[in-house]
C-alpha cells in the first residue's frame, strides 16, 4: 500500500516557479496549479483549520491571492471574512497602512468599523515573504481595536525572515509549505 503524501509535498509539487515575474530578479511562486486539484484544495483548507490553536472571531484576508483559501477557511470555521484591499478598492470610510514590499511599496486598507473591538483575528495570505504585507494587516487590525490571534499562509519564503518579523504580533505563524 502506497503511503499518502504530506500536504507540504503535494504543494511543493503543485507550486510552479516563474523566473523574472513581476520584474527581473524575482522568482514568483505560482499557486494557480493548486486550483486544478479540488481534492488538494479541500485538504489544504482542512490543514489550515487543523493548525489553528483556537477558532478566531473573524478572518482578515489579504488581496488578492489570500482571497482564494481565505473564503474556504471562513466557511469551514463559519466565521466572518474581512477583505484587506489595495488602496482605492473599498467604499466608504477606510483605514490605510502603507508599507514596503520586497519589490516596491503598497497601501493596504480595511473598511472602518467592520472589525469589532476585542475580536481575535486570523490573518491569512498566500505567501509570507519579507512580512511587510502581513505587518500592514496586523497594524490595521490593531488600529481597529481587534487582536491579531494568529497568522496562516499557504507558503513561506523562509530565507526572507518574515516569520521572525511577525512574532511580535502573534504566534503561531503557520505556513503549509516552506521554501
Amino acid at each position: 500500500m502506497q503511503q499518502a503524501q504530506s500536504i507540504e509535498t503535494r504543494l511543493q509539487s503543485a507550486i510552479k516557479d516563474v523566473v523574472g515575474f513581476p520584474k527581473p530578479g524575482i522568482l514568483f511562486k505560482d499557486i494557480s496549479p493548486i486550483f486544478l486539484d479540488a481534492e488538494l484544495c479541500r485538504d489544504v483548507t482542512k490543514e489550515f483549520v487543523k493548525q489553528l490553536r483556537n477558532i478566531p472571531d473573524a478572518i482578515c484576508v489579504i488581496e488578492s491571492r489570500g482571497f482564494f483559501f481565505g473564503m474556504l477557511i471562513a466557511q469551514e470555521l463559519q466565521i466572518p471574512l474581512i477583505p484587506l484591499r489595495k488602496k482605492g478598492k473599498l467604499p466608504g470610510t477606510v483605514r490605510s497602512f502603507t508599507y514596503d514590499l520586497e519589490y516596491g511599496s503598497a497601501t493596504l486598507e480595511v473598511q472602518s468599523n467592520i472589525l469589532k473591538p476585542g475580536w481575535n483575528i486570523l490573518i491569512h495570505d498566500d505567501v509570507l515573504a519579507t512580512g511587510g504585507t502581513a505587518i500592514a494587516a496586523a497594524e490595521l487590525v490593531k488600529a481597529e481595536g481587534a487582536n491579531v490571534a494568529e497568522f496562516c499562509f499557504l507558503m513561506s519564503l523562509d530565507f526572507l525572515n518574515g516569520t521572525e518579523k511577525l512574532a511580535g504580533y502573534a504566534t503561531p505563524v503557520n505556513s503549509l509549505v516552506r521554501f
